[in-house]
């Protein structure tokens, strides 16, 4: 007797073929073949057809824009989550451009911000704070929004072409500070009106938010964030360690972590 021969699903089978279709013939930003022309070129149902997009959609090998059709998507950036990177040396890295719009950059008074955050950079209503507002950038295309306060007193001399670039770079070359590293809290948002416009992505458009105190080798604050990555763009990786016991948590689930070298 012949064995059986288990196949797998037909959306399965045409999700094989329609996988390998990606990067042969369409590249990213190319259009993808609509159902209609999957239902034609593979003699599959509609809903056969359907199921196979939406599986490599969520993917993250196809994106669909409504109202369009289904594009190629470009490989998302990857995030480590173990250690600080510049953005810009990431960028160049990859053969990418990497560019920096600076909207806000000048001095405050630490009275002037929310006091939970003068606290956690440990200063006085008197002390003065650099504020940055930046939308980073790759081969021309938006994919950070970052609000930040630094310490001046750890960096007085910073300059609006520093800004413009790798503070990571700037402050440890420039202003010899030592980083050790920063406490993170990541969470899945929906961009307002004003983010999705400086992004160039549709209002409510799903984006990873990082809140951060970056710490010195001695542990003193010298910046706070809160930046947001484009979900489409972006994806995070971790290395995790050992199984431990769960221990309970308050309020939403988010993931924190605690990066330790230099940005």
């Amino acid at each position: 007797m012949n064995p059986t021969i288990v196949r797998d699903p037909m959306y399965q089978q045409i999700n094989k073929r329609l996988r390998l279709l990606v990067g042969r013939e369409y590249t990213f930003g190319q259009q993808f073949p609509t159902e209609r022309e999957i239902v034609e070129r593979f003699a599959v149902s509609r809903a056969t057809a359907n199921k196979a997009l939406a599986s490599l959609v969520s993917e993250g090998l196809l994106e669909f824009r409504k109202g369009i059709g289904t594009f190629v998507r470009q490989p998302a950036i990857s995030y480590d989550l173990r250690s600080l990177v510049s953005f810009t040396e990431k960028a160049r890295n990859a053969g990418k451009t990497p560019s920096t719009l600076l909207l806000t950059f000048g001095k405050l008074k630490a009275r002037e911000v929310e006091t939970q955050i003068a606290e956690k950079l440990l200063v006085k209503e008197s002390d003065l704070l650099w504020e940055l507002d930046r939308v980073r950038a790759v081969d021309g295309i938006p994919v950070i929004l970052e609000h930040r306060y630094v310490v001046a007193s750890h960096c007085p001399k910073l300059t609006r072409s520093q800004a413009e670039g790798s503070l990571y770079q700037a402050w440890t070359e420039s202003h010899r500070l030592i980083i050790a590293g920063a406490d993170e809290t990541v969470r899945a948002v929906l961009l307002t009106p004003e983010e999705a416009e400086h992004l160039k992505v549709p209002i409510g458009s799903p984006a990873l938010e990082v809140v951060a105190v970056g710490l010195l080798e001695t542990e003193i604050p010298l910046w706070w964030e809160r930046t947001l990555y484009r979900a489409d763009m972006y994806e995070f990786h971790s290395r995790l360690g050992p199984v431990q016991s769960a221990k309970p948590l308050r309020g939403q689930f988010v993931t924190t972590s605690k990066s330790p070298s230099g940005k």
